[in-house]
């Protein structure tokens, strides 16, 4: 107890009241100059992308890309850099470089899975296989890419969720968004209706259509009778379509096809089936 006491007498209270005051607002500063910089950094980053929109041609996802990259990039180099500071008041980080080589082996170990998520991220913006709104499929994930970088790659599935994928994993990658889309739309009528007549009708709706619908990029034809059975007769029609915009297409066929079948008194089964192709070209 009186060893205890003695300590206590010991310290300079004023000299170590002082420096906890120095070092507290030292790491203030620097907590407070962090986030200036990564809010004045972020904006400066998105000022010049909005410029570049404006005067590069470049596309929109391709500037998305490049501005998540570097944005995410500044974000690790600011975090870093600070994170040696604030430990730079506490500890010798000379030192503790300096040592690292005898850790190295085992830090080597544990950092092969971040390695391999920044190489294969690399290969990923270099080939350009990703951009940003891109619709794709990873695995059993499909949705739009809402950011690339050079960890992890996110993807909002259609449902809303958001998938955080390491680049490591990123194996096969579909791309649904290089190219005009593909349409494919089957119209079921009764077998007993005259298929030729069905078939002028529907190609009359599509002619039309082509004229009308500027998101329509390849006129839609019709293949004729693909089946045949007691209850159903389906007639497929396939054309192209500029890329997101194929579902609507799909639909406008759907619509002015059945209500064009109906006016002309072709008798329709209860079912009414299309599907969409995922070909893109």
């Amino acid at each position: 107890m009186n060893l205890l006491k003695q300590w206590f007498q010991s310290i300079d209270w004023d000299k170590f009241w002082n420096h906890i005051i120095s070092l507290g607002i030292k790491i203030a500063i620097l907590i407070v100059l962090y986030f200036i910089l990564r809010v004045v950094g972020n904006k400066i980053i998105r000022s010049f992308f909005r410029k570049y929109r404006q005067q590069q041609a470049v596309s929109v996802g391709r500037a998305d890309t490049l501005e998540s990259l570097i944005s995410n990039f500044y974000g690790y180099v600011l975090f870093f850099t600070f994170a040696i500071l604030l430990l730079q008041n506490f500890m010798d980080v000379t030192a503790i470089i300096a040592s690292a080589g005898v850790a190295s082996l085992a830090i080597a170990f544990g950092a092969q899975g971040l390695v391999s998520d920044v190489v294969t991220g690399f290969f990923i913006l270099l080939e350009r296989q990703l951009d940003v709104g891109d619709t794709i499929t990873i695995g059993l994930v499909n949705g739009t890419v809402e950011a690339l970088g050079l960890r992890t790659t996110q993807v909002r599935d259609f449902d809303g969720t958001l998938h955080f994928i390491p680049n490591r994993q990123i194996m096969i990658v579909s791309n649904h968004s290089r190219g005009n889309m593909r349409v494919m739309v089957d119209i079921q009528i009764s077998p007993t209706e005259n298929p030729e007549k069905a078939m002028a009708i529907i190609n009359e709706v599509c002619t039309k259509a082509t004229k009308e619908n500027k998101n329509i990029v390849e006129p839609p034809t019709v293949l004729g009778v693909q089946n045949i059975d007691a209850t159903n007769m389906v007639i497929r029609v396939v054309g192209k379509a500029v890329n997101g915009e194929q579902y609507s297409v799909q639909r406008d066929l759907l619509k002015d096809i059945r209500e064009a079948l109906t006016e002309n008194k072709i008798e329709l089964p209860l079912s009414f089936v299309s599907t969409f192709g995922p070909n893109n070209n």
